[in-house]
């Protein structure tokens, strides 16, 4: 080591060179290096989302949100669960210790799903399986304001004009709101009519959830063509909405 160095003192002319071009490679490297916001890494991470048009957060909560839980709790290297509870939609995120392979943890959880799809409610769309993509997340938000607009008219025009626009545009996989409201129904049941008429405030939910349905009718030659047929049941306004009649399990 002594002989390299006082080699290198005599004839400083290479290791100036070699220095200098390790310089140079190192700063080409550097300016080349490819940089990434959301690197492509594989998170052990499922989410698991149930769709059920109309029913109340403590409906999804107590029905779809506690079973699932429950079922998918046993799975085997499972680190934490979170779920939330929204209008109409069930969120649940399994979190799986690192190094736990995706694909076995998404099949794990999609057994535990199907096994207690009986369990759950008739009326819920088919649950949704998939995996945590971290580069799959948003890259902008924008937030939108008026003063001229309340916040019902601001989120049907976010939704009906600004949303459309964005999700036309080349590239873009998905544009949504986040925030504002949403329009409902408010249905207000009469305790004493119920008690009167024999029935419960949940068998009249489930009369009217099962009638303000739009559902497929199926396909059918019209006009020298194939034609879809949609049979719509979903009430558009609250007097639609009154103007329908249920028939109640004791006949009235």
């Amino acid at each position: 080591m002594k002989n390299i160095s006082a080699w290198a003192i005599r004839n400083p002319v290479l290791p100036i060179v070699l220095f200098v071009i390790l310089t140079f490679v190192g700063l080409v490297s550097f300016v080349r290096l490819p940089i990434n916001l959301n690197p492509d890494v594989s998170f052990p991470g499922v989410n698991v989302t149930v769709v059920q048009p109309g029913a109340a957060p403590t409906e999804i909560e107590t029905q779809v949100t506690q079973k699932i839980e429950a079922a998918v709790a046993g799975i085997s290297d499972v680190r934490n669960i979170t779920s939330r509870a929204v209008e109409g939609t069930s969120l649940t995120f399994i979190e799986f210790q690192i190094g736990t392979p995706i694909d076995r943890a998404m099949n794990d959880v999609r057994d535990a799903v199907s096994q207690i799809r009986s369990e759950l409610p008739d009326s819920i769309q088919e649950p949704t399986v998939t995996r945590v993509d971290m580069e799959g997340g948003a890259i902008a938000y924008y937030a939108v304001s008026s003063t001229n607009m309340t916040l019902e008219q601001l989120s049907w025009f976010v939704d009906n004009t600004i949303t459309k626009r964005l999700n036309a545009i080349a590239g873009v996989a998905q544009a949504s709101r986040n925030g504002g409201v949403d329009r409902e129904i408010r249905v207000e049941l009469d305790p004493e009519r119920l008690q009167a008429l024999g029935t419960t405030a949940v068998e009249v939910n489930q009369l009217v959830r099962s009638l303000n349905l739009d559902v497929p009718g199926g396909r059918a030659q019209i006009a020298n063509g194939e034609q879809s047929i949609r049979v719509l049941g979903g009430a558009k306004t609250a007097a639609q909405l009154a103007d329908r009649q249920i028939r109640l399990a004791n006949g009235t």
